[in-house]
This record gives C-alpha cells, sequence and structure tokens, in this order.
C-alpha cells in the first residue's frame, strides 16, 4: 500500500471517529424502542447486499434507511444505525474476513457521510417553505457522493487506478436509487406524521424490492460484459490469425509482429494510455504489415 493511500485511510478514519464523536456527545436515546425498531429494519437491510462490478467489494440498500433517518430522525440516531449497518455489511457473507483498517475506513467513510448530509438538510437556506424538493434531491446528491466517493478513491489509490474512472463504473449506475430514496424518505416522514410510527415498517418491503432490481441490473450488466470480452477476444483473435497470414507471407522477419506488439505495448503503459486505446494498440501492432497481403510472392519473396 502506498504511502498516500495509508494517509487517506488516516485521514478519512480520523474525521470520521470526529464525526461520531461529536454526533454522540451527551446524546441520550428517546424513545428506545423506536429507535430500537429504526436500527434492526437498517441492520436487515444492510444484509441486502450485492457484489459491484469490476472491483472486491458489496453494496447494500441500507443507504435507503439511512436518508429515511436524516429526513424523519436525529443525527445521533442516524450515526448510530449507520455504524451498525457498516459492520454488518463488512462481516455478513463475506467471502474473507476484512482487515481491522478497512472495517474502520468504512465506518469513518459512513459517518461522514451522514455527517455532511445532516449538515446539508438541516442548512438554514434551505428550510424555506417551498425549497422542500430541492432540499432533498441536494441532501440525496451529497449523501451519494459521500457514500460512494471515498470507497472509489481508496480503490483507486491502493490498486493504482483511476478513482474516477472506478467511481463511473462501479457506483455511478446507482445515483438514481439515491433520488428514489429522499422520496421515500420525504414520503415515509408525511405518513409518520400522519399514522405514527408503526407506518415505517412498510419500508422494509419497499427496500426489499429495491434490493431485488439492483441484483437483476447487476446481473444484466454482468452478462453485457461477459459477451463484450467474449466478442473482444473473438476479434483479436481473428486479427491474430491474419496477423499469421501476414508474417507467413514474408519469411525475412520471423517473429517481426510480437516484438512489435511487446514493444508498442509496453511503450503505450508507459505513455499512460488505458482501456480501449490500449486494446486499439494492440490491434494496430498486429496488422502495421497488412499491407504485405497485397504484394506479389515474387516481390516480397526476392532475395536481397
Amino acid at each position: 500500500m502506498t504511502a498516500r493511500a495509508k494517509l487517506y485511510i488516516g485521514a478519512v478514519i480520523g474525521c470520521g471517529l470526529v464525526v461520531l464523536g461529536l454526533g454522540m456527545y451527551r446524546w441520550t436515546p428517546d424513545k428506545p424502542i423506536r429507535l430500537a425498531v429504526y436500527v434492526l429494519m437498517t441492520l436487515i437491510a444492510s444484509g441486502m447486499k450485492v457484489r459491484l462490478p469490476g472491483v472486491t467489494g458489496t453494496m447494500s440498500v441500507h443507504f435507503l434507511f439511512l436518508l429515511i433517518g436524516i429526513v424523519n430522525r436525529t443525527l445521533p440516531e442516524v450515526l448510530l444505525a449507520g455504524t451498525g449497518a457498516t459492520l454488518v455489511q463488512c462481516f455478513w457473507r463475506a467471502r474473507r474476513r476484512p482487515a481491522i483498517f478497512q472495517v474502520a475506513f468504512n465506518v469513518g467513510a459512513t459517518a461522514l457521510a451522514v455527517g455532511a448530509t445532516d449538515f446539508v438538510y438541516h442548512l438554514p437556506i434551505l428550510q424555506t417553505e417551498g425549497l422542500g424538493a430541492i432540499r432533498l434531491g441536494v441532501s440525496a446528491i451529497i449523501f451519494f457522493f459521500g457514500n460512494t466517493a471515498p470507497i472509489a478513491i481508496v480503490i483507486g489509490l491502493t490498486e493504482g487506478r483511476s478513482p474516477a474512472s472506478i467511481w463511473k463504473e462501479c457506483y455511478f449506475w446507482c445515483f438514481p436509487y439515491y433520488l428514489v430514496g429522499a422520496s421515500l424518505a420525504s414520503a415515509f416522514g408525511f405518513l409518520s406524521n400522519a399514522f405514527g410510527e408503526s407506518t415505517t415498517l412498510m419500508g422494509l418491503p419497499v427496500v426489499y424490492i429495491v434490493f431485488r432490481s439492483y441484483g437483476m441490473y447487476l446481473e444484466k450488466l454482468e452478462t453485457e460484459k461477459d459477451h463484450a470480452k467474449k466478442m473482444a477476444s473473438l476479434h483479436l483473435r481473428t486479427i491474430e490469425a491474419l496477423a499469421l497470414a501476414i508474417d507467413a507471407k514474408d519469411h525475412t522477419t520471423h517473429d517481426h509482429l510480437e516484438r512489435v506488439q511487446v514493444y508498442a505495448m509496453e511503450l503505450g503503459r508507459e505513455l499512460g494510455v488505458t482501456g480501449e486505446d490500449l486494446e486499439a494498440l494492440q490491434a494496430a501492432a498486429l496488422l502495421h504489415d497488412i499491407g504485405k497481403l497485397a504484394v506479389p510472392e515474387h516481390i516480397i519473396s526476392k532475395p536481397g
């Protein structure tokens, strides 16, 4: 792990602990039964998790209850629920036991996301009548970035990849769900005020529906990615077959294509070429002598 990654992880953990400490300081739980029900539902939702494409990580749907809590609960209650949900997500049905610093980082990142969203939601400038939709939308955006950007950054720093590309590939697709979550938080707040706290229990079926749609979308995404990889592999094998035909045409340049491909790919990586551009460079290196196919045999094989 690089020094920058360690510094970043330490900063997130430290800032998250500060937010937790300030939020929980001198907090006296009010209505413990209501709090227990809210925390329990958040923990259940955190167990509904899906694996993210492209990285060794998961995402659960407990963010919906955290958004509901930011709208309808106090900050200490949401921090408590968020911390518990993060721990459940880290350890429940995990393929491998996470390291202590990974758990601490996830808890810190969740605390920062909750704290920042709660701060924005309760800004005086957004309390004006008629700004309810804008207030919810801005809060959902803040929570989305606060909940996803730190993870993408730490993955990029530890794996030597672009955090922006990781965030776009693995997290950007779930942005609409956060907007839906903000709308649900507003609806549950209205129902809670009108019919009592028990209406919050209605959130579990909704969360399960969101979880199922999560899974179905990711399954479709994974299938499309596998198909694209297979097609790309097929295209590359076709190009390699054509390249072998080119190589066989000229008997004086044995292994020339392989050497050009190696040099071109390594130079491309040194210059920072990645993704589709690097794949195109690989194909171009194989086909750079394609013109030889049009040269008559008695010319291209002429001695000297």
